[in-house]
């Protein structure tokens, strides 16, 4: 998997520190540093992007039930926080003691959604490491992982008495600091599915925490590259000591960099990972692969009876086979009605903001708990998930069995049984906050409207346009692809474009020429020989390209756009940002370029014209 880098910002209250800012700042730095390290093992990077003590009062309410503390915190990150200050997560890290044995909790496989990406954590130690562990345990609940209980088997390679691994499902003294195999195969598993899709994205440089500094792993501002501290960095083409590039390295860093040199324009950098994911290209200027785009919230997904949401396809079929094994499917529509209007523990639409079970209204039933029918006996995702089945009396005769679930998991995370949002609930109809919703709400058809029927909508409202189309309407020839993701036509397809337009231009040629030799077109083109072929007759051959060119630029070739043996041959091609027509005749362009930036495949075709010319002269 390559590098991600995750960028968290931390809140505190900082009653507990004996109110010295200053001590706190530096004992939540020091928490994202042990964070970092942990992550690094997976290959991401945990960038802290931002840091704020509430010092006079709470920006949300905390109390010691953790459940309604974080629902409250995630709704003011959402409304307030993300608004203001772009992120990945965030987490609030508290010296409120919470209910029971909870000392965090977070939503299980969110990162980087608008609204449950992120948190809350009991700075339950005085040794910062404590907190840490935590942070990244509710941390790896976002990414998707699932604790390390024993009916897992899971691989640490550290003993319990030593501290274990850092999803157990309770932390005790020694603290753990490495990952199990079970925590690695969950988060491979959530990347595939299309969780945390922004951590494929650089953080804002400028807005880390704590400063510049040569050997951070991050490329600051005044750095040409950096790649660790001397002891850590095996990059060839930087220089660890000064952060500047080597010798004639053009890039140390990025997808879109190869042994020092940038990869051509229309590159893949980046495939796509799932059914609403989008692929990205190199833009042959920058090492570093174009940020993450994904197919706007409410597209139907590729391939899959469903829709996207936060780059992912939840459908209630793929949340049954996760908790039934194959062979499971969704119950019909009266087991979710029936079920989820109890407003119990086994059926119902989540909890209220007093941590109460809400009854589900029969419209948003199929966005409360998930029912099945089929698949194993028992619930496959572990011994804490037990099995609920309800049948239900048909009026014509008969039963139904639905079967549901409920997972102890610990009172770390909210329960996973239910249906997650964003799965399809109806036609053109998806799962939002327990409320079976149209997916007009994201405005999904009036975007998709503007790539006229050659792309589609990605998540930043821009047009993904197909391969011969060009961004930003798709109503134009192009190279494809989308002002966020780069161009997606490959060089070597460009090669080929420029051989059939050379070969058929100079079969052109050859054409005319034996015309005009036997006299029988020689009246259809050579209408005005003073003010064509006479004038390219005082350049030299060598200077054919640039003579044509001018020629052409000038707009004196044949004003009324007929062309030789009365036939069309018509290439339309982006020239620096401008679209020029060429046709066998004439050169159309609104912006006149200096010839050494008109693209080869161009400079060929005048030449061909050029040599038509002269020889028909």
């Amino acid at each position: 998997m390559p590098l991600s880098k995750l960028s968290v910002p931390l809140w505190f209250q900082y009653q507990k520190q004996g109110k010295d800012v200053e001590k706190v700042k530096q004992r939540l730095a020091e928490i994202a540093n042990y964070v970092d390290k942990f992550y690094r093992a997976l290959n991401i990077r945990v960038a802290l992007v931002g840091l704020e003590v509430w010092s006079d009062s709470d920006k949300c309410p905390v109390t010691q039930d953790p459940f309604t503390t974080l629902h409250e915190f995630l709704d003011w990150r959402k409304l307030k926080l993300l608004p203001q200050r772009p992120h990945d997560n965030a987490q609030l890290i508290s010296g409120v003691y919470f209910q029971g044995t909870t000392i965090g909790m977070a939503p299980i496989m969110s990162m980087c959604t608008a609204e449950q990406s992120g948190g809350i954590v009991m700075d339950h130690s005085d040794n910062p490491l404590g907190a840490a562990v935590t942070l990244a345990h509710e941390l790896g609940h976002n990414f998707g992982m699932n604790h390390d209980t024993p009916e897992r088997g899971c691989g640490c390679r550290v003993t319990a008495d030593r501290g274990g691994c850092i999803m157990t499902p309770s932390t005790g003294y020694p603290f753990p600091t490495v990952f199990s195999s079970c925590s690695k195969k969950d988060l491979l598993v959530s990347l595939e599915k299309g969780v945390g899709m922004c951590l494929f994205n650089m953080p804002e440089v400028k807005v880390l925490y704590g400063g510049q500094k040569c050997g951070n792993g991050y490329v600051e501002e005044g750095e040409e590259c950096d790649c660790g501290d001397l002891e850590e960095c095996m990059n060839p083409c930087c220089n660890a000591s000064t952060c500047t590039l080597k010798g004639n390295a053009v890039c140390a860093h990025g997808q879109c960099c190869e042994d020092c040199q940038l990869k051509p324009a229309g590159t893949p950098c980046r495939e796509s990972s799932n059914s609403c994911d989008l692929p990205e290209f190199c833009t042959g200027s920058d090492p570093h692969c174009p940020a993450n785009v994904y197919l706007h919230d409410g597209h139907a997904c590729h391939s899959v009876d469903g829709h996207c949401y936060n780059g992912i396809c939840q459908t209630h079929e793929q949340q049954c086979i996760t908790l039934w094994g194959q062979g499971a499917k969704p119950a019909p529509g009266i087991c979710f009605e029936r079920v989820n209007s109890a407003g119990d523990p086994y059926g119902n639409c989540g909890k209220d903001s007093k941590g109460s079970f809400a009854k589900c209204e029969e419209r948003d039933a199929k966005c409360g708990k998930i029912q099945c029918q089929g698949g194993a006996n028992r619930p496959v995702i572990g011994t804490n998930a037990v099995s609920i089945e309800t049948n239900i009396p048909l009026q014509e005769g008969g039963r139904i069995l639905c079967r549901g679930t409920h997972v102890y998991l610990g009172d770390d995370m909210p329960d996973p049984g239910l249906v997650l949002t964003g799965t399809k609930c109806g036609e053109n109809m998806m799962c939002l906050n327990r409320q079976c919703q149209n997916v007009s709400v994201f405005g999904v058809h009036e975007c998709s409207a503007k790539c006229s029927g050659r792309g589609v909508c990605n998540n930043k409202k821009n047009c993904h346009c197909e391969a011969h189309w060009a961004p930003p309407f798709c109503d134009k020839a192009g190279f494809g692809g989308s002002v966020d993701s780069g161009p997606m036509r490959l060089a070597d397809s460009e090669s080929v474009k420029v051989g059939i337009v050379v070969a058929f231009l100079c079969l052109l040629c050859v054409g005319m020429i034996v015309c005009i030799k036997r006299k029988t077109l020689a009246g259809l083109f050579i209408s005005n020989k003073k003010n064509t072929i006479e004038k390219l007759s005082f350049f030299k051959l060598q200077d054919l390209e640039s003579c044509c060119f001018l020629y052409f630029a000038a707009g004196q070739w044949d004003p009324t756009g007929q062309t030789v043996l009365g036939t069309h041959f018509q290439q339309t091609k982006h020239m620096l940002g401008h679209t020029h027509t060429l046709h066998a005749g004439r050169l159309l362009s609104a912006k006149h370029q200096p010839y050494h930036k008109v693209p080869v495949y161009t400079r060929y075709v005048f030449v061909c014209v050029s040599l038509c010319l002269i020889l028909c002269k």
